[in-house]
């Protein structure tokens, strides 16, 4: 995947960091939003893990830090329930002006919460995910219940989470508070997936439990067995990112671009949106082509030329391996190095001429075994038979038509 740093304002005027996860080879179908936990931050494991994930699968991820956590600006202390909120919608805007607007939002821990309260004011939205959210905000208090008293009676008090030291307000708490989430979910209509691990022992299995029965159809629950709350394990945060993938494809719309049928050694197609991404196959195997981004291209894939170089190079492996092992030759391993450009010929009269060029692959190649300098000479020599080499250095006909 690509992962690509961003900044964009609040609603507050304070600028918020993120990382943006894209596919390596195409486009993203569908953006995503991913709230972390309650002080965590966008590096977390988790958010990072999934991401990525999704990322695999074909999705854009935006995870960033709510105000005052990791690299965003603000005072997390003056921050609230309510301003992770806002600063949800922030991030979307943001991705609606930059990209596309999302249409998955994914929450862990109280960011589950916090991405259900903001779905309600996306209708680009369609699908919610929750992972070990809690079923009410005011779950928040057990985190901090030994200095909630303190809160209360002085306004403030610097609390403990997960080995972190923060200044929590009175006005968190009593914010927090405002938020009712049980009730407000069967008004939301957007499809839900709830994932949980019933060894989950910062928020207990009853919340899911609770969560789903509030919801309104369409929802699932996807039990995330042996994962604890942080979901630190990778394999376990891999797990629910290819779920999420799978899950959230029935409600998003993702355009099939399907390669034409062919009897053909080689197909490629290109739509007019596309720019050069072709798509392409040959045989039993897809792929893509592409042009570098300097040519106009995505470089979502090799280019033109590279295929034949790739052709070149792969058929004198495979042509010397071959040789060797009818030779019973210790060639244990063999390179081919390919550089493809259009040099002047020698002695050309009018060089200042572009049609004075001819096409030129340059060859190295790179023989590891016990060869004596006659063998190595010898597969020097054979590297001029493989059928590419001669395909390109004989006189070639195209012949094209309509079909």
């Amino acid at each position: 995947m690509r992962t690509e740093k961003v900044n964009f304002k609040n609603n507050q005027g304070n600028d918020l960091s993120g990382y943006l996860e894209l596919p390596i080879d195409q486009d993203p179908h569908n953006f995503v939003l991913f709230a972390h936990c309650f002080t965590c931050n966008k590096n977390f494991f988790a958010a990072k893990n999934i991401s990525r994930t999704l990322a695999q699968n074909g999705y854009g991820v935006l995870r960033f830090d709510f105000t005052g956590l990791g690299e965003s600006k603000g005072d997390f202390a003056n921050s609230n329930f309510s301003g992770n909120i806002q600063d949800l919608l922030a991030a979307a805007a943001y991705l609606e002006q930059e990209f596309k607007a999302p249409g998955l939002l994914i929450g862990h821990s109280l960011g589950g919460a916090a991405v259900l309260f903001a779905a309600k004011d996306l209708q680009s939205v369609k699908a919610v995910t929750t992972i070990g959210a809690p079923s009410t905000t005011a779950h928040v208090q057990h985190l901090i219940e030994d200095s909630v008293e303190e809160i209360e009676r002085n306004g403030n008090a610097t609390v403990n989470i997960g080995g972190r030291s923060f200044n929590l307000k009175k006005q968190f708490l009593e914010d927090i508070d405002k938020h009712e989430l049980t009730s407000y979910l069967n008004k939301l209509k957007k499809s839900l997936l709830i994932m949980h691990s019933p060894q989950d022992k910062i928020v207990g299995i009853k919340n899911a439990e609770e969560l789903y029965i509030a919801a309104r159809h369409p929802k699932s629950f996807v039990s995330l067995d042996g994962a604890e709350h942080l979901l630190s394990n990778k394999e376990d945060a891999t797990y629910a990112g290819n779920v999420i993938a799978t899950w959230a494809s029935r409600y998003l719309s993702i355009p099939n671009k399907e390669i034409p049928e062919s009897n053909a050694d080689v197909v490629a197609g290109l739509e007019k949106e596309d720019a050069f991404t072709t798509r392409m196959k040959a045989g039993n195997h897809s792929f893509l082509a592409d042009e570098p981004i300097s040519s106009g291209g995505k470089d979502y894939g090799p280019t033109p030329y590279q295929f034949l170089s790739s052709g070149l190079a792969a058929c004198s492996s495979m042509t010397l391996q071959m040789y060797a092992k009818r030779k019973k030759w210790p060639l244990d391993d063999v390179e081919t190095h390919v550089y493809y450009s259009r040099e002047h010929q020698k002695d050309c009269e009018n060089c200042e001429k572009s049609n004075t060029k001819i096409d030129t692959f340059r060859r190295e190649i790179k023989l590891y075994g016990d060869l004596d300098k006659k063998q190595k000479e010898r597969l020097l020599e054979i590297a001029d038979r493989c059928p590419v080499h001669k395909s390109l250095t004989s006189t070639t006909t195209i012949k094209t038509k309509l079909i």
